[in-house]
């Protein structure tokens, strides 16, 4: 990585975290993680997704797995080991910035099982049994806000559990998940609970939609098209800075006020599939184009690179705030739906992870198999 590495710390300056939107053995063991919490990096994410890349594209996680299966461990259980000790090493190399933080940055964030993505009880139940496997304070459990994710996430806030709340692309579904987090601070508080070291934030996925609604304008025909072209590459940003004025008028209003005093922090707003998919936009529009206070924004390898090469830092979330709503009204009068839109992209995110999680659990199995025999 080269350029100007004090870009990151300039992003904290302004209020944002960066985090890294990637995991594997090799990262951690190479001291890469490392390296890259020493250049500004204050978190870590992963996804069914991630973990298939990293365990079926290696032998490193070989050893571990021979380890795992010699204990009687079905393949599924293989899986979790394995991602738990990856996520505790890198919740154990942030931890200085949790300390420091005093619990407000420094995490690190693994999924239920994809497969309970519409089963509230079972989201429920294995986010607390993952999260006391993890052992570690400084620990997100991820939940898809599906209808079904959203009553989950206010049990799991309860409970004290921290929460990374994915898969977040409508302003509704954004709203319903602060609802969640401060339903369940409440219910924490009203038990007698401490909720100054309960922690969230919601991940809304920003360039997939940008995808979904160029292509929508790309099929339009003539001048219908032509003067809808001006959009393109404009309903993700406009739809995440919407989604950031919702943040503010929630966390600065009164119902969370009587929270914050008793030392609740804010869900922060974490900016997710920030990689830029059109080769025709800059790299870095979804980093640029999103800094915030009170945000994270996670980036995936070729995309901090490319920041930290080429980026620029500025205040940029409160700017154009009208303009993003006229934006959307534009593309909801010519009929392209934002619901319609982002109601499939969660639907198709849920697949995607289930899918990766399924394929991965298949090539573990494969490993798990020729482990066996050549033992």
């Amino acid at each position: 990585m080269s350029g100007n590495l004090s870009l990151l710390h300039e992003l904290g300056r302004l209020g944002q975290s960066v985090w890294f939107d990637n995991i594997s053995r090799a990262l951690i063991a190479s001291g890469d993680l490392g390296k890259l919490i020493d250049l500004g990096v204050t978190g870590l994410t992963s996804n069914p997704s991630i973990f298939e890349k990293a365990v079926s594209g290696s032998a490193d996680y070989d050893e571990s797995m021979l380890r795992f299966v010699n204990d009687g461990m079905d393949t599924e259980q293989v899986f979790e080991a394995l991602a738990i000790e990856d996520i505790r090493s890198a919740a154990d190399l942030l931890m200085p910035i949790y300390d420091r933080t005093k619990g407000a940055d420094g995490y690190a964030s693994l999924e239920v099982n994809p497969h309970l993505a519409a089963d509230t009880d079972g989201t429920v139940s294995e986010g607390l049994r993952i999260f006391k496997a993890l052992g570690r304070p400084n620990v997100m459990i991820k939940v898809p806000a599906t209808p079904e994710g959203m009553p989950a996430i206010a049990s799991l806030l309860e409970a004290g559990v921290n929460v990374n709340a994915t898969l977040i692309f409508s302003l509704d579904a954004y709203n319903q998940v602060s609802d969640a987090y401060i339903r369940g601070l409440e219910a924490r508080r009203r038990a007698g609970g401490d909720v100054s070291r309960v922690a969230s934030v919601a991940s809304f996925f920003v360039s997939r939609v940008d995808s979904a609604v160029d292509g929508l304008i790309d099929a339009r025909a003539g001048e219908d098209r032509r003067e809808l072209s001006t959009l393109k590459g404009k309903a993700a940003i406009a739809n995440a800075k919407l989604a950031y004025q919702d943040f503010k008028s929630t966390f600065g209003g009164e119902r969370f006020a009587e929270l914050r005093s008793a030392g609740a922090m804010v869900q922060r707003p974490l900016w997710a599939s920030t990689s830029t998919k059109d080769p025709s936009y800059s790299d870095v529009m979804y980093v640029e184009s999103l800094i915030g206070r009170d945000t994270v924004n996670t980036l995936p390898d070729a995309t901090l690179d490319a920041f930290v090469d080429h980026g620029s830092a500025s205040e940029t979330l409160d700017r154009d705030a009208d303009a993003a709503r006229d934006a959307v009204a534009t593309l909801e009068a010519a009929g392209i739906s934002m619901d319609a839109v982002t109601s499939k992209l969660l639907a198709d995110g849920v697949k995607a992870f289930a899918d990766a999680y399924d394929q991965l659990v298949a090539n573990i199995d494969v490993k798990r198999q020729r482990l066996i025999t050549a033992d």
